[in-house]
């Protein structure tokens, strides 16, 4: 196809499409770096420092003769900083007893190895809670109940990792403060009536009555005899 050209020819240029596209094509946004993050979190390639803050707890059984002190070692992330934290880095335990020396050990590499992998360890608590002796558990001291040693051990963790703050309490919704005071305003009336009964009426030391069920039971001219119902062993 022709074109005719009425003007003089003063400048001219040669056409690039490879240089048309560029100038076309948007410029490209220089993208910022990722911002780099100081906080250290708990895993496995943590370092153990030469010195860790521990707390040890003494388990003594009637399963066992001796008791058994559990050790655990705490490590402290990221210190003097808002994003301090204590965190379980290794558990011991030992005892004179040799019996169980084999599973303790094992048991203790275990949590410690669960420990170092960080995240959530607080399941540990339930699952050593759940293993129940075959040949039945035990009461300890505060007549708790205690399903096995293993069972023992776990509130032994969940102890040390309320201390840390790993594990906090649920706080009562206000229906069930409201409950458990108007409860313990009962129990404490009903205590101070039956002290100031007590007191008013039957002298201090009087034994109870077997007939009335009433404390009221003194000694009489050598005969033991009740001053609220008038029961006597003397007839």
């Amino acid at each position: 196809m022709a074109i005719k050209i009425d003007k003089k020819i003063v400048k001219y240029n040669v056409a690039n499409k490879e240089e048309e596209a560029k100038k076309a094509a948007p410029e490209p946004v220089a993208e910022k770096p990722a911002p780099v993050s100081n906080v250290i979190h708990m895993h496995e390639k943590v370092e153990r420092p030469d010195m860790l803050l521990g707390s040890t707890y003494k388990i003594k059984t009637p399963l066992s003769e001796h008791a058994l002190y559990v050790t655990i070692n705490d490590i402290i992330l990221n210190p003097g900083t808002e994003h301090e934290l204590r965190r379980p880095f290794e558990i011991f335990i030992n005892s004179k007893n040799m019996d169980h020396f084999q599973w303790i050990v094992a048991l203790t590499r275990i949590i410690s190895a669960v420990f170092r992998k960080g995240g959530d360890v607080t399941f540990l608590v339930e699952e050593l809670n759940a293993v129940f002796d075959p040949r039945g558990g035990y009461f300890k001291k505060g007549g708790k109940f205690m399903p096995s040693l293993v069972g023992e051990l776990g509130e032994a963790i969940e102890t040390h990792l309320r201390m840390i703050g790993l594990i906090k309490d649920k706080d009562l919704d206000e229906h069930q403060k409201k409950l458990i005071a108007e409860k313990r305003a009962q129990y404490e009336k009903s205590v101070k009536t039956a002290e100031a009964s007590a007191s008013s009426e039957f002298p201090d030391g009087a034994q109870l009555c077997i007939k009335c069920n009433t404390k009221a039971m003194i000694k009489m001219d050598g005969c033991m005899t009740c001053l609220n119902c008038g029961e006597s062993k003397c007839g």
